[in-house]
């Protein structure tokens, strides 16, 4: 059924971390927030940008350096970063030409996913309230997860299939994590949302004609940045929220409209494969999660 999110209550005395703050959706989140009175965290690639941001704000907002690209300086952040209530998960790369983290990584794979799964894991015992990974309606686009060569080693790489893999990744991830922190006894809540199609400017960076056409097709079929953002704004602050729901846009193939719950492909709903995504990406990045959320299916 679908829901039309309530405005967003009072955030004051609460504090919020978001990745990729410094543009899209990211921004637009940041901006609410702040607004609403939230003390948020702007974990940005590229804190010089997001400081032109932060400056235009009247809210309690602060910029931090986070690279997700590389392990070293995501365990420097958690270690940099105090107590809080929510952690977003927004930074994402798209159809980018073939790159590898520092860490050896495909990129989008790296970023997306395992830059987030790791500073989830390190930030977990200082999270006071709930977790949002941002996904997409694109993780319906793969029919497999390659969780054996997560470096593009021993297939040929393309980025239109690299993508939809690490945003399946992103919302298996959001569903185990919240699968074990229930079964944890742990109060905290972690929640899979997705925006829809909104021109954030995401599918400009793939360094192809397609550059200079996608932003103006997105505009045409899609929604406002404003409105793609209120899949994580909801999720973020409702008090209510069922995290077990996939929220995201309901109209036009979940490309915009009203907030509810939204279709997820049947690989995403395949629990082995969370379990299996779960050691592979605790395998590649090192990070083992604290008891909270370590409980395994019997």
């Amino acid at each position: 059924m679908a829901r039309t999110p309530d405005p967003i209550p009072d955030q004051h005395g609460r504090r919020f971390v978001i990745t990729g703050a410094n543009g899209g959706l990211g921004e637009v989140v940041t901006r609410t927030l702040a607004a609403s009175g939230a003390t948020v965290i702007m974990a940005c690639r590229d804190p010089e940008r997001g400081r032109v941001i932060a400056d235009q704000l009247a809210g309690d907002v602060t910029v931090a350096p986070l690279d997700l690209a590389d392990l070293s300086d995501v365990r420097r952040f958690a270690r940099e970063c105090g107590e809080f209530d929510v952690l977003i998960n927004n930074a994402a790369l798209m159809n980018v030409p073939f790159a590898r983290t520092v860490d050896g990584f495909e990129t989008q794979f790296g970023v997306n996913h395992l830059g987030h799964f790791a500073l989830t894991g390190l930030l977990l015992d200082r999270i006071r309230d709930r977790i949002l990974s941002l996904s997409s309606i694109s993780h319906g686009w793969t029919s497999t997860l390659p969780l054996g060569d997560l470096r593009f080693e021993h297939r040929r790489y393309s980025r239109h299939s690299a993508y939809p893999e690490s945003k399946l990744a992103t919302l298996i991830f959001g569903r185990e994590l919240q699968r074990r922190l229930r079964e944890s006894g742990s109060s905290l809540r972690s929640y899979t949302v997705h925006p829809g199609v909104a021109p954030t400017g995401l599918v400009a960076k793939t360094q192809t004609p397609l550059d200079y056409v996608s932003e103006p097709f997105i505009r045409l079929i899609g929604q406002s940045r404003t409105a793609a953002a209120r899949s994580t704004l909801f999720a973020a602050t409702a008090p209510d929220a069922d995290p077990d729901v996939y929220w995201g846009p309901t109209r036009l193939f979940n490309t915009r409209g009203p907030l509810g719950a939204c279709p997820s492909s049947a690989l995403s709903r395949d629990r082995s494969l969370w379990q299996r995504l779960w050691a592979a990406s605790e395998q590649a990045t090192g990070v083992r999660f604290p008891a909270a959320a370590v409980s395994r299916e019997s």
